[in-house]
C-alpha cells in the first residue's frame, strides 16, 4: 500500500508541476520518465482508484444551469462568473475543470502506455483487459466532460469544421496537441468506449471503477448528445439488459437529510458509475443554495421525489438535498434511471409511442407514493416526448446533465429556453444558442499552446 501512495505521489508532483507551469518549464522540471511508468498491474489499479482525480467532473456547467439559484452575495471568481453567465469566466485564475479533466487524461494515458511494456499472461488477462479498460473509459469519460464545457454543441452540419478540444492520447506531456474539430473530439470517445466495452468487467468491487455496464451507458448518453438517437436506445437497451435495477423511494425515508445510502464503496443499487464535482462550496448543500421554483412546482404531492430531493427552508425556498452520493456532494455519475430515460426518449423520437411508456412507467411507479400513481398513457409521439423530457428534467436535477440538454434541445425550437436570473438586484439572460454555452479556454493554456480561444 505505501508503495501505490508513494507512486501516487510522485504522478501528483507531476501532474502539479503540469498546472503550474507552461509547457517549456514543466519539461525542464519533469523526473525521468522512467520513473513515472509503474511496471506492476497493481500499481496501474491503484492510480485509476485514485478517485479524488479519476472520479471527479467540470463543475462550470453545473453552476450555470438553471436548476438551482443562489442568494449568496459573497460568491467569487469563477463561480460567480459561471452563475451569471459572464463573458471572462477566469478572471486570469487557474480553471480546475481544465486541470483536473487532463490531469485524468494524464493517468488514463500513463496507464495505457505502462500497459504495453506488461506482458499478457493466462493468469493476468482480465486483470490487464480490466484495466485497459478502465483507463480507456477514463479517458473518454474526461474528453466527453471537456467537451460539454468547452467546444460548442455537437451538430451534424457543422461538426466536422468547428474546433473541438486538444486530444491528448500520450503520458507526453511536451507533446503539443491542436484543438481538431468537434467530429474528431466524439470520434475519439466512441472510439475509447466501443473498445473498453469488451475488455470491462461484468462487475466491480468498488462504484468508483467502471463495468461494462458503465461504459454502455456512458455511450448511450453520448450518443444522446450527438442527437444519433438510433444507437442511444440501442446502447441504452444494452446496458439495461444488462443491469435494470431501481430503487422504490417507498423504502427511503423522505424527512432524513440523507434519504440515500453512500454509493461508495458499493452501496446504492440504482449507481453504476461514481462520479461527483470538483468540489466547491457552491457545490455543498448549503443555505444560499436553493432549487429552481418553477422546477420544484412541477411535482405532485403524491411523488416521493418532492420530499426527497428538496428540503424546506424559509416559505417559498427549497434546499436541495436527496443526492445519488449519499453526502452532501452532489452526484455526477451513470445510474439506471438516466439508461430508462434515454431509451425512453429514443423510442418516443422513433414514434414508438409504447415503448416510450413502458420505460416511463417501469421508472415512475418505483417514484410515487404507493397505490396512487396512474400509469402514463401518451396518445402519440409528440405527447411521449414532452413527457419523457418532463420527467427527464424531474428526475436527474443537479447531475450535470441540464446543460448539456439545453444546448441540445436550443436547438429545437419546440423546447428551446431563455435562462433568466437575478443576482444582487441585477437580471441577467441567456438566450437559446448563445455563443455563452461554451466556455473560455484558460489563458495560461491559451498562452502556452498557441490555441485558438472560444468566442464569447
Amino acid at each position: 500500500m505505501n508503495s501505490h501512495k508513494n507512486l501516487i505521489v510522485l504522478l501528483l508532483a507531476a501532474i502539479a508541476l503540469l498546472a503550474a507551469c507552461n509547457k517549456g518549464e514543466f519539461l525542464e522540471k519533469i523526473p525521468d520518465k522512467s520513473l513515472l511508468i509503474p511496471t506492476k498491474l497493481n500499481d496501474l489499479q491503484a492510480l485509476l482508484d485514485n478517485n479524488e482525480y479519476m472520479n471527479q467532473t467540470p463543475y462550470l456547467s453545473l453552476i450555470g444551469a438553471d436548476d438551482h439559484y443562489s442568494t449568496n452575495p459573497g460568491l467569487s471568481g469563477p463561480v460567480r462568473n459561471s452563475y451569471i453567465w459572464q463573458a471572462d469566466i477566469n478572471e486570469g485564475e487557474a480553471n480546475g475543470a481544465w486541470i483536473r479533466s487532463y490531469q485524468q487524461v494524464f493517468y488514463a494515458n500513463v496507464v495505457l502506455e505502462a500497459l504495453q511494456g506488461i506482458d499478457q499472461t493466462a493468469e493476468n488477462q482480465a486483470y490487464w483487459n480490466s484495466l485497459k479498460g478502465g483507463a480507456l473509459f477514463f479517458r473518454a469519460h474526461a474528453f466527453y466532460n471537456l467537451a460539454q464545457e468547452f467546444a460548442v454543441a455537437y451538430d451534424i452540419n457543422t461538426a466536422g469544421s468547428k474546433p473541438g478540444i486538444p486530444i491528448r492520447l500520450s503520458a507526453d506531456i511536451g507533446k503539443a496537441e491542436g484543438r481538431g474539430t468537434v467530429q474528431a473530439t466524439y470520434d475519439q470517445v466512441i472510439k475509447d468506449l466501443q473498445e473498453a466495452i469488451p475488455l470491462l468487467p461484468l462487475t466491480v468491487t468498488y462504484k468508483s471503477r467502471p463495468n461494462r455496464v458503465a461504459a454502455l451507458g456512458l455511450l448511450a448518453r453520448v450518443y444522446q448528445t450527438m442527437e444519433r438517437y438510433e444507437e442511444a436506445g440501442q446502447y441504452a437497451g444494452q446496458a439495461l439488459a444488462l443491469y435494470d435495477v431501481l430503487i422504490d423511494y417507498n423504502t427511503l425515508n423522505p424527512a432524513s437529510a440523507v434519504p440515500f445510502p453512500r454509493s461508495l464503496p458499493f452501496g446504492l443499487e440504482e449507481v453504476i458509475f461514481y462520479s461527483s464535482p470538483i468540489v466547491d462550496a457552491y457545490l455543498i448543500n448549503n443555505t444560499t443554495t436553493s432549487a429552481d421554483t418553477l422546477l420544484y412546482r412541477l411535482y405532485d404531492n403524491n411523488d416521493l421525489r418532492k420530499a426527497i430531493f428538496f428540503i424546506p427552508r424559509t416559505p417559498g425556498f427549497f434546499g436541495v438535498k436527496g443526492n445519488y452520493t449519499g453526502s452532501t456532494y452532489w452526484f455526477t455519475g451513470i445510474a439506471t434511471d438516466e439508461l430508462y430515460l434515454i431509451r425512453a426518449e429514443c423510442a418516443a423520437r422513433k414514434g414508438n409511442t409504447g415503448a416510450a411508456n413502458q420505460d416511463l412507467n417501469t421508472l415512475l411507479r418505483k417514484r410515487w407514493k404507493a397505490g396512487t400513481f396512474t400509469e402514463i398513457a401518451a396518445s402519440n409521439a409528440e405527447d411521449a416526448l414532452r413527457m419523457v423530457l418532463t420527467e427527464r428534467r424531474k428526475e436527474l436535477l443537479f447531475r450535470n446533465l441540464r446543460w448539456t440538454d439545453l444546448r441540445r434541445l436550443n436547438k429545437d425550437q419546440r423546447f428551446a429556453v431563455t435562462l433568466k436570473r437575478v443576482y444582487l438586484g441585477k437580471e441577467y439572460q441567456l438566450p437559446p444558442n448563445d455563443p455563452k454555452y461554451v466556455f473560455p479556454i484558460p489563458e495560461d493554456e491559451i498562452a502556452a499552446s498557441g490555441i485558438e480561444q472560444n468566442e464569447r
